[in-house]
């Protein structure tokens, strides 16, 4: 009896169907410069599909074509990988660009639609030719050239991360069938304010009477971003450096100054060396991607009067950093200041004080002379330091306009708590020395005519004597 043997050999499995091929999605990565700028994007020549063969489908008999279409599964918008937002199928275009390098031949009845975009209806994208005869295409790569108009970045708001929009195509052997479009929008921040210095002149005395606080526009400022972000805000130094009309050097505390805006974009925060958060709450990417809004400084009616009265230049450089919320990006931008108080004074006599009159009527007023104060009669304002002149617009009295033989001098002038009076004269004479800048500082100027003067006047024609008084500035 013979024993028989079995021996494994192997096993084959015949499998029948059709072969699955893994979708290839296709990655559009949008440069930022378009974005910003809001200026028409055109994607190289892009691949995304595969043929082996060279001809299209044709039914009855080879007359009536099937078009190539394209039908998104997805919806009708490109939907944000990880949030709810949405871009509008509008906003990407695409045209067939070639296939197996070159354009399939349109024989006599065939054509290149213009560009389109998605729609969850099937779209052509090639009108084949009514017969199979002379309509054929090469095989190869089906390239595709996309596009995305200026109008669209600027009516949408492009966020950073990836949207995506699934599409299929009709024809089987065009692989693959199925694929996701991919829009990669970048991280991104830009400034596109390219102004970096502010000019602030004051040129007026009425700028530091105002009980109003002041308001210094650094001008519109503009922020192109695909993140939310905040705003953060200081100054390079904890001093404003200052610079007086006669170059003396000074500081002041930068903390006299306050940040904010013209509308809800900052809080209002005095301003330090080290970095603040100025947004009230994330400044959001919206349509168009950029934020507009105007920083202003300010500077209660107090601070600007104590600290920024004197003439001079005042200096400071603010570093504005716009900071993606996850802290990831961000974007500096720098705006030196210079504010310049230009050199102005004022001297004035109210219209009560304007006539100082000396009666002689008694024996000692020849014998002892006169002496008059006059509470508030000029009221000076001088953002520099400077001295105080008086003067006479003659050397001589006059009596009814005709000059006389009393000399000026006989009259001496001089300010409450100076060192003394001066014999007033054609020739500017110094009654007030040093003085330090002041706005609206009330003078009680005094009047003398002594003894020596009074007896002078002994014998003189009873009428009126009169005789100018000038005051003058002189900055040191």
């Amino acid at each position: 009896m013979k024993t028989m043997r079995s021996f494994l050999i192997g096993i084959f499995t015949i499998c029948c169907g059709s072969t699955v091929t893994k979708a290839q999605d296709v990655y559009l990565s949008i440069p930022e410069n378009n974005i910003f700028n809001r200026t028409e994007f055109t994607s190289v020549p892009t691949r995304l599909m595969n043929t082996n063969r060279t001809n299209w489908d044709y039914t009855f008999l080879g007359l009536l074509p099937i078009a190539p279409t394209f039908t998104s599964v997805s919806g009708p918008n490109f939907t944000h990988s990880s949030s709810s937002f949405t871009l509008p199928s509008s906003t990407l275009l695409w045209q067939l660009e070639s296939m197996g390098g070159q354009l399939p031949s349109v024989g006599l009845s065939g054509s290149l639609p213009g560009y389109q975009s998605f729609s969850t209806s099937a779209l052509r994208w090639f009108e084949p030719p009514t017969t199979s005869f002379g309509g054929g295409f090469n095989k190869g790569n089906i390239n595709f050239t996309f596009k995305i108009p200026a109008s669209q970045f600027a009516a949408n708001m492009y966020r950073a991360g990836s949207y995506s929009m699934d599409i299929t195509q009709n024809y089987n052997d065009f692989t693959p069938r199925n694929f996701k479009t991919i829009l990669v929008i970048p991280s991104s921040i830009r400034w596109l304010t390219t102004s970096l210095t502010k000019y602030i002149e004051i040129s007026s005395l009425n700028d530091y009477r105002s009980t109003g606080t002041r308001v210094f526009s650094l001008d519109n400022a503009e922020i192109a971003h695909t993140v939310d972000l905040n705003l953060w805000a200081k100054a390079t130094s904890a001093n404003i450096q200052f610079t007086s009309s006669k170059g003396v050097p000074g500081t002041r505390s930068i903390a006299s100054i306050k940040l904010g805006s013209n509308g809800p974009a900052l809080t209002t925060k005095a301003l330090s060396s080290s970095f603040q958060n100025f947004s009230p709450a994330n400044i959001s990417v919206v349509a168009g991607n950029r934020n507009s809004f105007v920083p202003e400084l300010y500077v209660s009616p107090e601070d600007f009067k104590n600290n920024f009265f004197e003439a001079g230049t005042y200096t400071f450089e603010l570093n504005f950093n716009a900071i993606s919320t996850d802290n990831s990006i961000n974007s500096l931008q720098n705006t030196a200041v210079q504010l310049k108080v230009l050199p102005r004074s004022e001297i004035t006599i109210p219209s009560s004080g304007r006539n100082v009159n000396f009666n002689f009527n008694t024996a000692s007023h020849y014998t002892n002379g006169q002496s008059q104060m006059i509470p508030n009669q000029i009221v000076l304002s001088n953002n520099e330091s400077f001295e105080l002149y008086v003067k006479s617009d003659e050397n001589y009295f006059k009596k009814g306009g005709l000059q006389t033989d009393i000399n000026s001098n006989i009259l001496q002038i001089g300010i409450d708590g100076s060192s003394g009076d001066t014999p007033l004269s054609k020739t500017p004479k110094k009654i007030l020395f040093n003085g330090t800048p002041v706005l609206d500082r009330g003078l009680d100027v005094r009047y003398t005519i002594p003894p020596a003067g009074a007896q002078s006047l002994v014998g003189k024609e009873n009428t009126t004597y009169s005789i100018n008084v000038y005051y003058s500035f002189t900055a040191i």
